[in-house]
């Protein structure tokens, strides 16, 4: 990839932008709280992996939220 090169995201992420402020906080261009329910619905955590009823128990939102919200 070239430095001026963006690269390729979910469209749920389209503008979503990290940084670090002058006192080391890192700064992001979505609501926290968005960003984890994408991960959780997107990233499959290893932590939970083997444990067979962890699908299961986990409760689905009534409606699903995107990062532009």
């Amino acid at each position: 990839m070239n430095s001026g090169e963006m690269p390729k995201v979910n469209e749920e992420l389209s503008g979503f932008h990290v940084g670090i402020n002058q006192f080391g906080e890192i700064t992001t261009s979505y609501d926290i709280d968005k960003l984890n329910t994408f991960l959780d619905k997107n990233v499959e955590d290893k932590k939970f992996k083997e444990v067979e009823d962890f699908k299961r128990n986990v409760s689905t939102p009534e409606k699903e939220e995107t990062l532009l919200d």
